[in-house]
């Protein structure tokens, strides 16, 4: 063996040395005079055992160094051989053997945290989800009376990767049966135990935990968290719980939360209401003035946007002075991307390239440079573009995707829709269950006049992505705006609503529809309540139809200025005004 082997050895073995001094220690008694000595536990024939075991390990025969290894353990009681055991087995991927010797050591040392969370841990690797009960029953009993709330709150982590969600939740249920009394422990264990069901698909169980626990400390946040989990259109009872805590003093990162719920159910009054209430109660907290910024910015409302993403701005680099950038804040690249469409809008190219310019996050640099491409063909330049967005690298698939949609789009503005329609002919061909791609295909070539391929596609969509509810959208209003096959084209429509309820721009489908069919009345309600939940250029164009065909004149006139208020260059609009020969 040469000194390369030798070293090599000595570093495996080196816990045999460590073991030794353990088993052989002499005491030493306080004045510093060493002790008689006591008997070791480490004869030569245990030691022979355990460096058999370890060149057994080394030279690739786990079986007969986990036999050997594990024998010793039981001879001496020591835990690090059992421990040492466990570690083979599960090197040798044998969870048998591993959870054989993690029962062995919790047998000889019954009071041992380290062998009872090992026979939990490797229970739930096992996937043995029932057996793990009385384990974790220990785990919490044998926990610090201070520290039993944390563990309990950290149960569902272990349970993460069990494929039988159901019998994890009744486990972790009984085994937590002794603390959902105590309030101390109670909020915390109906907590858990809530989070469990959701995890296992019983929403209406979850609720029910999350009330109890809030039952118990109505200023607790891990119930409101699982109660904003739980919110949906189905689920109307679980914001009853957020915003009974949020009536005492929340934190605002949990009315923050329940303002982004609010934002994913298009409830954008009540998340603005939630968004202002966190800026007067704590002005300087800067993730709120970002969501305004962004919020006010759909809205239309570009001068209060551009004012509160400043603010953001402000907040954000005086909560970095001083400190080492270690990466980039993902808001810092929203409010640049925002500010920079605020000044393209008011054509100021260059100010919103500026802003594009300043955005370094690697996650968004793509983006960055391929909006800036997209400001070159708002001023015409489309070829410089086009050579922007070639020029840039594709780091993995999902950038080449990205650079392909960016392409089609500058096309699509630039009207060369036949160069959109090969391009992505070509980029279908590749992936044809790209259904996003086979949509925009479909929608250019509507632009091409191909109206049966159009549909076809369509179809092919619906066909391949039955959930894919623009195609739905799409095909309707297509019909509807010939006026053709409108009984189909409805239901189309209202397939489309089944996946979006309320969605605005569908809703704006069903009032053309409706429109279309002669319905004058029922589309002026569609419309109204479509432009009412999303002022926007198009529906304003069709309600303002509506109302010109009933002789309502005056406010057809005031709906479409609001109209081209939001977007004087809808076309949809402006072809509207052109074909009715509306003058004002």
């Amino acid at each position: 063996m040469d000194y390369y082997d030798l070293m090599s050895c000595f570093n495996r073995f080196s816990f045999l040395v460590v073991l030794a001094g353990a088993l052989s220690a002499n005491a030493q008694t306080p004045d510093g005079k060493v002790a008689a000595p006591v008997s070791s536990a480490l004869d030569g024939a245990l030691f022979y055992q355990l460096l058999l075991g370890e060149l057994n390990a080394r030279d690739s025969d786990p079986g007969a160094a986990y036999s050997l290894i594990l024998d010793a353990a039981r001879k001496t009681n020591d835990p690090r051989l059992f421990q040492r055991a466990v570690d083979i087995a599960l090197q040798a991927r044998s969870g048998d053997s591993a959870l054989q010797a993690a029962r062995a050591w919790k047998q000889a040392l019954p009071n041992s945290k380290e062998a009872n969370r090992y026979v939990f841990q490797i229970l739930i690797g096992l996937n043995r989800i029932g057996e793990t009960q009385e384990s974790l029953k220990r785990e919490i009993a044998s926990t610090e009376p201070k520290d039993r709330a944390a563990v309990i709150a950290a149960i569902p982590r272990y349970f993460a990767r069990a494929s039988d969600k159901k019998l994890a939740a009744t486990t972790v249920e009984r085994a937590l049966n002794d603390y959902l009394a105590p309030p101390s422990l109670g909020v915390a264990a109906w907590s858990v135990i809530g989070r469990m069901r959701f995890e296992a698909g019983d929403s209406t169980g979850a609720l029910e935990a999350a009330r109890k626990a809030q039952a118990m400390d109505v200023k607790s946040v891990t119930p409101v968290l699982l109660a904003l989990a739980l919110m949906s259109p189905k689920m109307p009872q679980a914001e009853a719980i957020v915003k009974k805590y949020l009536e005492g003093t929340p934190q605002p990162e949990v009315r923050m939360d329940y303002a982004r719920a609010l934002l994913d159910t298009q409830r954008y009054a009540e998340a603005a209401t939630q968004l202002q209430t966190i800026t007067s109660e704590k002005p300087d907290y800067p993730q709120a003035w970002l969501i305004r910024g962004m919020l006010e910015l759909q809205e239309g409302q570009a001068f209060i946007a551009e004012r509160y993403l400043h603010r953001y701005l402000e907040l954000a680099a005086a909560s970095r002075t001083g400190k080492v950038r270690t990466e980039t804040d993902p808001g810092l690249a929203r409010a640049y991307f925002a500010l920079s469409q605020i000044a393209e809008q008011r054509k100021d190219f260059a100010q919103a390239d500026t802003w594009l310019k300043r955005i370094d996050s690697q996650d968004d640099l793509l983006n960055a440079q391929l909006r800036r491409a997209a400001l070159l063909a708002r001023q015409g330049k489309y070829e410089e573009a086009r050579q922007l967005i070639h020029s840039q690298p594709a780091l993995s698939s999902a950038d080449a995707r990205l650079k392909t949609a960016a392409e089609v789009q500058l096309l699509r503005d630039s009207k060369q829709f036949q160069a959109a329609y090969e391009l992505l002919a070509d980029a279908t061909a590749r992936n044809p269950e790209d259904f996003d791609f086979v949509y925009d295909m479909a929608m250019v070539a509507e632009k091409l006049g191909h109206l049966e391929e159009m549909e076809r596609l369509l179809r092919s969509v619906i066909t391949g992505k039955p959930e894919y509810l623009h195609a739905y959208n799409a095909l309707g209003y297509s019909l509807a705006e010939r006026n053709i096959r409108l009984a189909e084209a409805k239901q189309l429509i209202v397939k489309a609503l089944e996946y979006a309820p309320g969605d605005p721009f569908i809703t704006d489908s069903l009032g053309w529809v409706e429109f279309r069919s002669g319905n004058l009345t029922e589309a002026l309600r569609v419309l109204q309540g479509a432009f009412k939940a999303k002022p926007d250029a198009e529906i304003a164009a069709h309600l303002g139809e509506v109302l010109w065909n009933m002789g309502r004149r005056d406010q057809a006139i005031q709906t479409w200025k609001e109209g081209l208020q939001l977007n004087a260059e809808n076309e949809t609009l402006l072809e509207t005004l052109k074909r009715l020969h509306v003058k004002w």
